[in-house]
Protein backbone atom coordinates (compact mmCIF):
# COMPACT_ATOMS: atom_id res chain seq x y z
CA UNK A 1 0.00 0.00 0.00
CA UNK A 2 3.05 2.12 0.50
CA UNK A 3 4.11 1.92 -3.00
CA UNK A 4 0.69 3.05 -4.36
CA UNK A 5 0.86 6.03 -1.82
CA UNK A 6 4.31 6.90 -2.92
CA UNK A 7 3.37 6.72 -6.69
CA UNK A 8 2.81 10.16 -9.03
CA UNK A 9 -0.47 11.49 -8.71
CA UNK A 10 -2.60 14.45 -10.53
CA UNK A 11 -5.42 15.40 -8.40
CA UNK A 12 -5.49 12.27 -6.91
CA UNK A 13 -5.73 9.80 -9.99
CA UNK A 14 -2.02 7.68 -10.59
CA UNK A 15 0.35 9.12 -13.00
CA UNK A 16 0.16 6.42 -15.13
CA UNK A 17 -3.62 5.94 -16.19
CA UNK A 18 -3.28 10.14 -16.66
CA UNK A 19 -0.44 9.48 -18.75
CA UNK A 20 -2.37 6.80 -20.71
CA UNK A 21 -5.52 8.93 -21.06
CA UNK A 22 -3.22 11.37 -22.59
CA UNK A 23 -1.78 8.87 -25.10
CA UNK A 24 -4.86 7.80 -26.14
CA UNK A 25 -6.62 11.50 -26.87
CA UNK A 26 -3.63 12.76 -28.28
CA UNK A 27 -3.23 9.80 -30.66
CA UNK A 28 -6.97 9.82 -31.52
CA UNK A 29 -6.98 13.88 -31.90
CA UNK A 30 -4.02 13.85 -34.14
CA UNK A 31 -5.94 11.41 -36.88
CA UNK A 32 -9.23 13.33 -36.54
CA UNK A 33 -7.96 16.75 -36.83
CA UNK A 34 -5.61 16.34 -39.45
CA UNK A 35 -8.16 14.05 -41.54
CA UNK A 36 -10.80 17.17 -40.85
CA UNK A 37 -7.93 19.83 -41.84
CA UNK A 38 -7.96 18.11 -45.23
CA UNK A 39 -11.19 17.57 -46.53
CA UNK A 40 -13.25 20.37 -44.74
CA UNK A 41 -14.80 22.63 -47.25
CA UNK A 42 -12.50 26.05 -46.86
CA UNK A 43 -12.77 29.54 -48.87
CA UNK A 44 -9.65 30.42 -50.74
CA UNK A 45 -6.20 28.20 -50.46
CA UNK A 46 -6.11 25.45 -48.10
CA UNK A 47 -3.14 25.43 -46.27
CA UNK A 48 -0.01 24.01 -47.72
CA UNK A 49 0.91 20.35 -45.15
CA UNK A 50 4.94 21.30 -45.81
CA UNK A 51 4.84 24.32 -44.12
CA UNK A 52 2.59 22.78 -41.29
CA UNK A 53 5.92 20.36 -40.81
CA UNK A 54 7.97 23.23 -40.28
CA UNK A 55 6.07 24.75 -37.46
CA UNK A 56 5.74 21.43 -36.23
CA UNK A 57 9.56 21.19 -36.26
CA UNK A 58 9.32 24.76 -34.65
CA UNK A 59 7.08 23.64 -31.83
CA UNK A 60 8.86 20.31 -31.00
CA UNK A 61 12.60 22.65 -31.21
CA UNK A 62 10.59 24.44 -28.06
CA UNK A 63 8.77 22.37 -26.31
CA UNK A 64 12.53 19.79 -26.28
CA UNK A 65 14.55 22.92 -25.19
CA UNK A 66 11.79 23.60 -22.39
CA UNK A 67 12.13 20.17 -21.37
CA UNK A 68 16.18 19.81 -21.51
CA UNK A 69 16.00 23.53 -19.24
CA UNK A 70 13.89 21.84 -16.44
CA UNK A 71 16.53 18.95 -16.61
CA UNK A 72 19.45 20.65 -16.14
CA UNK A 73 18.01 23.50 -13.62
CA UNK A 74 17.57 27.23 -15.83
CA UNK A 75 17.65 28.16 -19.42
CA UNK A 76 20.92 29.84 -19.70
CA UNK A 77 22.66 26.15 -18.60
CA UNK A 78 20.39 24.44 -21.29
CA UNK A 79 21.31 27.12 -23.91
CA UNK A 80 25.09 26.93 -22.82
CA UNK A 81 24.78 22.75 -22.96
CA UNK A 82 22.97 22.68 -26.47
CA UNK A 83 26.24 24.94 -27.77
CA UNK A 84 28.30 22.75 -26.35
CA UNK A 85 26.77 19.74 -28.30
CA UNK A 86 26.75 21.50 -31.64
CA UNK A 87 30.38 22.28 -31.52
CA UNK A 88 31.87 19.17 -30.44
CA UNK A 89 31.40 16.89 -34.07
CA UNK A 90 30.54 18.19 -36.95
CA UNK A 91 30.00 14.25 -38.14
CA UNK A 92 28.09 13.57 -35.37
CA UNK A 93 25.84 16.16 -36.61
CA UNK A 94 25.76 14.96 -40.38
CA UNK A 95 24.77 11.64 -38.50
CA UNK A 96 21.73 13.18 -37.58
CA UNK A 97 21.01 15.06 -40.03
CA UNK A 98 19.67 11.94 -41.67
CA UNK A 99 16.91 10.81 -39.45
CA UNK A 100 16.09 14.12 -39.36
CA UNK A 101 15.34 14.56 -43.25
CA UNK A 102 13.61 10.90 -43.26
CA UNK A 103 11.33 12.71 -40.56
CA UNK A 104 10.62 15.11 -42.75
CA UNK A 105 9.86 13.38 -45.70
CA UNK A 106 7.53 10.93 -43.40
CA UNK A 107 5.86 14.09 -41.80
CA UNK A 108 4.75 15.06 -45.45
CA UNK A 109 3.73 11.48 -46.58
CA UNK A 110 1.44 11.40 -43.27
CA UNK A 111 -0.78 14.43 -44.79
CA UNK A 112 -0.93 13.32 -47.78
CA UNK A 113 -1.94 9.78 -46.55
CA UNK A 114 -4.59 11.43 -44.40
CA UNK A 115 -5.54 13.64 -47.73
CA UNK A 116 -6.63 10.14 -49.29
CA UNK A 117 -7.64 7.87 -47.12
CA UNK A 118 -10.02 7.35 -44.03
CA UNK A 119 -8.64 8.10 -40.55
CA UNK A 120 -9.83 4.59 -39.62
CA UNK A 121 -8.10 2.82 -42.27
CA UNK A 122 -4.67 5.18 -42.16
CA UNK A 123 -4.08 4.72 -38.51
CA UNK A 124 -4.71 0.73 -39.03
CA UNK A 125 -2.41 0.43 -41.79
CA UNK A 126 0.39 2.77 -40.53
CA UNK A 127 0.72 0.11 -37.95
CA UNK A 128 2.79 -1.51 -40.47
CA UNK A 129 5.38 0.71 -39.25
CA UNK A 130 6.17 -2.64 -36.75
CA UNK A 131 6.50 -4.89 -39.66
CA UNK A 132 9.10 -2.50 -41.46
CA UNK A 133 11.12 -1.33 -37.99
CA UNK A 134 11.34 -5.38 -37.00
CA UNK A 135 12.58 -6.04 -40.70
CA UNK A 136 15.09 -3.47 -41.10
CA UNK A 137 16.37 -3.51 -37.16
CA UNK A 138 17.12 -7.90 -38.02
CA UNK A 139 18.95 -6.52 -41.52
CA UNK A 140 21.07 -3.32 -40.08
CA UNK A 141 21.13 -3.58 -36.18
CA UNK A 142 21.49 -7.72 -36.76
CA UNK A 143 18.47 -8.40 -34.25
CA UNK A 144 16.80 -11.56 -33.85
CA UNK A 145 13.69 -11.68 -34.51
CA UNK A 146 12.24 -15.19 -32.27
CA UNK A 147 9.11 -17.39 -33.30
CA UNK A 148 6.73 -15.47 -31.84
CA UNK A 149 7.82 -11.78 -32.96
CA UNK A 150 7.18 -13.71 -36.49
CA UNK A 151 3.86 -14.68 -35.62
CA UNK A 152 2.86 -11.51 -34.72
CA UNK A 153 4.42 -10.03 -38.20
CA UNK A 154 2.57 -11.98 -40.04
CA UNK A 155 -0.72 -11.96 -38.18
CA UNK A 156 -0.18 -7.88 -38.96
CA UNK A 157 0.39 -8.16 -42.89
CA UNK A 158 -2.66 -10.82 -42.80
CA UNK A 159 -4.76 -7.91 -41.29
CA UNK A 160 -3.80 -5.01 -42.89
CA UNK A 161 -4.37 -7.14 -46.26
CA UNK A 162 -7.62 -7.64 -45.31
CA UNK A 163 -8.31 -4.01 -44.68
CA UNK A 164 -6.76 -2.73 -47.77
CA UNK A 165 -8.73 -5.92 -50.48
CA UNK A 166 -11.08 -4.31 -53.17
CA UNK A 167 -14.90 -3.34 -52.03
CA UNK A 168 -16.06 -2.25 -55.23
CA UNK A 169 -18.32 0.47 -55.60
CA UNK A 170 -19.16 0.46 -51.98
CA UNK A 171 -15.58 1.44 -50.48
CA UNK A 172 -15.22 4.32 -53.51
CA UNK A 173 -18.85 5.57 -52.08
CA UNK A 174 -17.55 6.00 -48.47
CA UNK A 175 -13.71 7.13 -49.44
CA UNK A 176 -12.97 11.06 -50.37
CA UNK A 177 -9.49 10.69 -52.00
CA UNK A 178 -7.19 8.88 -54.22
CA UNK A 179 -6.91 5.33 -52.29
CA UNK A 180 -3.87 4.30 -54.58
CA UNK A 181 -2.17 7.47 -53.65
CA UNK A 182 -2.89 7.33 -50.05
CA UNK A 183 -2.21 4.00 -49.59
CA UNK A 184 1.65 4.53 -51.22
CA UNK A 185 1.72 7.32 -48.90
CA UNK A 186 0.98 5.47 -46.01
CA UNK A 187 3.30 2.57 -46.55
CA UNK A 188 6.33 4.62 -48.10
CA UNK A 189 5.69 6.60 -44.18
CA UNK A 190 6.07 3.19 -42.78
CA UNK A 191 9.81 2.31 -44.50
CA UNK A 192 10.92 5.90 -43.72
CA UNK A 193 9.10 5.24 -40.25
CA UNK A 194 11.17 1.83 -39.36
CA UNK A 195 14.20 3.22 -41.20
CA UNK A 196 14.82 6.66 -39.05
CA UNK A 197 14.37 4.78 -35.76
CA UNK A 198 16.55 2.13 -36.62
CA UNK A 199 19.68 4.76 -37.71
CA UNK A 200 18.30 6.56 -34.59
CA UNK A 201 18.43 3.95 -32.17
CA UNK A 202 22.00 2.97 -33.43
CA UNK A 203 23.08 6.54 -32.83
CA UNK A 204 21.36 6.52 -29.51
CA UNK A 205 23.70 3.44 -28.68
CA UNK A 206 27.22 5.28 -29.48
CA UNK A 207 26.20 8.62 -28.08
CA UNK A 208 25.14 9.67 -23.84
CA UNK A 209 23.03 12.90 -24.67
CA UNK A 210 19.71 13.02 -23.34
CA UNK A 211 16.82 12.58 -25.04
CA UNK A 212 16.17 15.89 -24.99
CA UNK A 213 19.38 17.05 -26.44
CA UNK A 214 18.95 14.77 -29.14
CA UNK A 215 15.13 15.76 -30.04
CA UNK A 216 16.56 19.15 -29.90
CA UNK A 217 19.09 18.25 -32.52
CA UNK A 218 16.48 16.57 -34.84
CA UNK A 219 13.83 19.28 -34.43
CA UNK A 220 16.53 22.29 -35.56
CA UNK A 221 17.73 19.75 -38.57
CA UNK A 222 14.22 18.89 -39.15
CA UNK A 223 13.63 22.38 -39.19
CA UNK A 224 16.24 23.33 -41.86
CA UNK A 225 14.93 20.86 -44.39
CA UNK A 226 11.58 21.34 -43.94
CA UNK A 227 11.58 24.70 -44.95
CA UNK A 228 13.74 23.93 -47.59
CA UNK A 229 11.24 21.08 -48.47
CA UNK A 230 8.14 24.32 -48.47
CA UNK A 231 9.85 26.01 -51.26
CA UNK A 232 10.99 22.84 -52.89
CA UNK A 233 7.62 21.70 -53.57
CA UNK A 234 5.29 24.77 -52.86
CA UNK A 235 7.55 27.57 -54.03
CA UNK A 236 5.28 28.91 -56.75
CA UNK A 237 1.88 28.86 -54.23
CA UNK A 238 3.76 30.10 -51.66
CA UNK A 239 4.79 32.87 -53.62
CA UNK A 240 1.01 33.03 -54.73
CA UNK A 241 -0.74 33.55 -51.71
CA UNK A 242 1.65 33.25 -48.68
CA UNK A 243 3.68 30.78 -46.72
CA UNK A 244 0.52 30.81 -44.21
CA UNK A 245 -1.93 30.76 -46.57
CA UNK A 246 -4.76 28.45 -45.08
CA UNK A 247 -4.23 28.47 -41.71
CA UNK A 248 -6.64 28.06 -39.26
CA UNK A 249 -7.23 27.40 -35.36
CA UNK A 250 -7.66 23.91 -36.74
CA UNK A 251 -4.47 23.85 -38.51
CA UNK A 252 -2.41 25.08 -35.88
CA UNK A 253 -4.29 22.49 -33.03
CA UNK A 254 -3.34 20.23 -36.10
CA UNK A 255 0.50 21.39 -35.44
CA UNK A 256 0.42 21.24 -31.57
CA UNK A 257 -0.96 17.84 -31.77
CA UNK A 258 2.02 16.52 -33.95
CA UNK A 259 4.50 18.34 -31.50
CA UNK A 260 3.37 16.89 -28.41
CA UNK A 261 2.96 13.35 -29.16
CA UNK A 262 6.41 12.23 -28.09
CA UNK A 263 6.34 14.05 -25.10
CA UNK A 264 2.91 12.38 -24.48
CA UNK A 265 4.80 9.02 -25.37
CA UNK A 266 8.01 9.90 -22.88
CA UNK A 267 5.42 10.50 -20.00
CA UNK A 268 3.56 6.75 -20.66
CA UNK A 269 7.27 5.03 -20.44
CA UNK A 270 8.05 7.12 -17.68
CA UNK A 271 5.04 6.50 -15.81
CA UNK A 272 3.50 3.59 -16.66
CA UNK A 273 5.29 0.85 -19.04
CA UNK A 274 5.08 -0.71 -22.53
CA UNK A 275 1.93 -2.71 -21.69
CA UNK A 276 -0.13 0.04 -20.90
CA UNK A 277 1.36 2.02 -23.54
CA UNK A 278 0.26 -1.23 -26.22
CA UNK A 279 -3.38 -1.10 -24.42
CA UNK A 280 -2.92 2.60 -25.24
CA UNK A 281 -2.39 2.16 -29.07
CA UNK A 282 -5.27 -0.63 -29.22
CA UNK A 283 -7.96 1.79 -27.79
CA UNK A 284 -6.75 4.45 -30.32
CA UNK A 285 -7.36 2.30 -32.93
CA UNK A 286 -10.61 1.65 -32.01
CA UNK A 287 -11.64 4.85 -31.04
CA UNK A 288 -10.30 6.35 -34.22
CA UNK A 289 -12.11 3.67 -36.11
CA UNK A 290 -15.35 4.54 -34.52
CA UNK A 291 -15.07 8.25 -34.95
CA UNK A 292 -14.22 8.20 -38.64
CA UNK A 293 -17.38 6.18 -39.00
CA UNK A 294 -19.79 8.06 -36.77
CA UNK A 295 -18.68 11.70 -36.70
CA UNK A 296 -17.00 12.06 -40.55
CA UNK A 297 -19.16 9.41 -42.05
CA UNK A 298 -16.65 8.83 -44.20
CA UNK A 299 -15.95 5.13 -43.80
CA UNK A 300 -18.35 2.15 -43.52
CA UNK A 301 -16.98 -1.29 -41.73
CA UNK A 302 -17.30 -4.35 -43.12
CA UNK A 303 -16.62 -8.22 -41.95
CA UNK A 304 -13.24 -7.94 -44.17
CA UNK A 305 -12.25 -5.18 -41.79
CA UNK A 306 -13.60 -5.64 -38.50
CA UNK A 307 -11.52 -8.88 -39.54
CA UNK A 308 -8.61 -6.91 -40.05
CA UNK A 309 -8.41 -4.26 -36.95
CA UNK A 310 -8.80 -7.48 -34.76
CA UNK A 311 -5.45 -8.92 -36.74
CA UNK A 312 -3.83 -6.10 -36.44
CA UNK A 313 -4.89 -5.42 -32.15
CA UNK A 314 -3.78 -8.98 -31.81
CA UNK A 315 -0.26 -8.36 -33.65
CA UNK A 316 0.61 -5.60 -32.50
CA UNK A 317 -0.05 -6.56 -28.40
CA UNK A 318 1.75 -10.32 -29.16
CA UNK A 319 4.81 -8.66 -30.28
CA UNK A 320 5.03 -5.55 -27.51
CA UNK A 321 4.36 -8.44 -24.84
CA UNK A 322 6.89 -10.62 -26.58
CA UNK A 323 9.53 -7.77 -26.83
CA UNK A 324 9.02 -6.86 -22.81
CA UNK A 325 9.35 -10.86 -22.30
CA UNK A 326 12.73 -10.78 -24.44
CA UNK A 327 14.23 -7.31 -22.31
CA UNK A 328 13.69 -9.22 -18.53
CA UNK A 329 14.75 -12.86 -19.60
CA UNK A 330 18.08 -11.11 -21.32
CA UNK A 331 18.17 -8.54 -18.82
CA UNK A 332 18.73 -5.52 -21.51
CA UNK A 333 20.22 -2.84 -19.90
CA UNK A 334 19.71 -0.96 -23.19
CA UNK A 335 16.16 -1.02 -22.13
CA UNK A 336 16.30 2.93 -21.77
CA UNK A 337 17.86 3.58 -24.60
CA UNK A 338 15.29 1.83 -26.65
CA UNK A 339 12.68 3.85 -24.78
CA UNK A 340 14.53 6.98 -25.64
CA UNK A 341 14.54 6.17 -29.59
CA UNK A 342 10.59 4.61 -29.45
CA UNK A 343 9.93 8.01 -27.70
CA UNK A 344 11.24 9.93 -30.62
CA UNK A 345 10.12 7.88 -33.19
CA UNK A 346 6.39 8.47 -31.85
CA UNK A 347 6.72 12.16 -31.53
CA UNK A 348 7.58 12.18 -35.13
CA UNK A 349 5.45 9.54 -36.76
CA UNK A 350 2.04 10.35 -35.53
Amino acid sequence: MAKSNDSPKCFGIPMKWVSLLMLVAQTVSVVFAMRLSRTLAVEGPRYLNTTAVFFSEVMKLICSFLFLSHEVGEPATAAKTVLQTFRRSGVELLKVSVPSLLYTVQNNLLFISLSNLSGAVYQVTYQLKILTTAVLSMLILNKALGSTKWCALLILTTGVALIQLPRGEAKEDVQKGDSVVGLAAVISACFTSGLAGVYLEKILKQTDSSIWMRNIQLAFFGGILAFIGCYVQDGKKIAENGFMQGYSGLVWAVIALQAIGGLVVAAVLKYADNILKCFGNALSIVISCIMSAVFLQEFKPDLLFVLGTLCVLIATTLYSISAIRWEVSCGARGEEIGKSCQSDLVARTH
